[in-house]
């Protein structure tokens, strides 16, 4: 756990991981205007280069001007742009590596901070490859062996390789969500490196709320008091572009909501900004060891996985 405390006498910390599925100037401006009014700074993903084929789950990509535009905007407001795989639809290796050229030719650095997209094959250590031992058989029990060795970025040898790639260039990778507004509660060990699946440097957990009907469950107001007087930190996992706009208005209840949470003593920074000052505070005690242990590792999995048997959700 944290061995200090939140930094100005924070309470709590708040962020928020948004996917880049079905986003777009149009949908996504008026939430990031008023995250900005209300004075949160978190993560936006994006998509630096357009796919070859028509895919599944579409949104803009950063070769679309407008949306670059805005998203470098973004970054200069103090908002993080972080990776949804390089596009929305699977990548070679060779179209990887074009991706992160880009991303780093648009936003001057590589991404501090990324996510797996489900539609893309490419994804790293995903679907059963998530999981260990038991625990990956229940999964693929699960769902049927709908998603048992279906990505393969960790896999040498693949086309769709990437393993390196990551190692070198990303720090930290989301894995794990959990229905729980405290995510540094569910997963006290984040952000942690697993020996198993060593092309990640380090993981991350977030808290469920892949759209506004389950963001605004997850974000009510006594889980807001239990953060706070828990003193925890909270990772969202979302999809802005979800139904937060309704009729070209912000869905009222999560306006509420933000502006609830934004009065509240909270530390309210990006994803690697929160990630980074954990890992910081862990390095001041001596002898802590970053990489998860394997009774750690059951131990996430198995919450997870009983996460999943409890709640029906869409992520994999």
């Amino acid at each position: 756990m944290l061995e200090r405390p939140w930094p100005n006498g924070k309470e709590f910390a708040f962020t928020i991981f948004d996917d880049a599925d079905f986003q777009t100037v149009d949908n996504g401006a008026p939430i990031y205007a008023l995250l900005s009014d209300l004075g949160f700074r978190t993560t936006k993903s994006v998509w630096p280069i357009r796919g070859h084929n028509t895919p599944n789950v579409w949104g803009a990509t950063c070769e679309d001007e407008r949306y670059l535009k805005w998203v470098l905007g973004l970054q200069h407001q103090g908002f993080e742009i972080g990776l949804h795989n390089v596009t929305c639809q699977t990548s070679t290796r060779s179209d990887t590596v074009r991706g992160f050229e880009a991303f780093r030719r648009q936003f001057g650095h590589d991404p501090y901070s990324m996510a797996n997209h489900t539609d893309c094959q490419e994804a790293i250590y995903w679907g059963n490859h998530r999981l260990s031992g038991l625990n990956e058989s229940l999964y693929n029990l699960l769902h049927r062996n709908r998603y048992k060795d279906v990505f393969e970025g960790h896999i040498e040898g693949s086309a769709l390789f990437w393993g390196d790639v990551c190692k070198q260039k990303v720090k930290y990778v989301r894995n794990f969500v959990f229905r729980n507004i405290n995510t540094l509660k569910m997963c006290p060990f984040m952000p942690y490196h697993d020996p198993e699946r060593p092309y990640v440097n380090y993981w991350f957990a977030s808290s469920e709320g892949p759209t506004v009907t389950s963001f605004n469950a997850m974000l009510k107001e006594e889980n807001q008091d239990r953060l706070q007087s828990e003193r925890g930190a909270c990772i969202m996992y979302t999809h802005f572009a979800c139904g937060f706009i309704e009729q070209g208005h912000i869905n009222q209840r999560f306006r509420r909501l933000m502006e609830r949470l934004s009065k509240m003593n909270g530390w309210f920074v990006p994803v690697s900004t929160l990630l980074d000052f954990i890992l910081q505070g862990r390095n001041h005690h001596a002898g802590y060891n970053h990489a998860i242990t394997s009774l750690e590792r059951n131990s996430l999995e198995r919450k997870w996985l009983w996460d999943k048997l409890m709640h029906a959700s869409r992520t994999t």
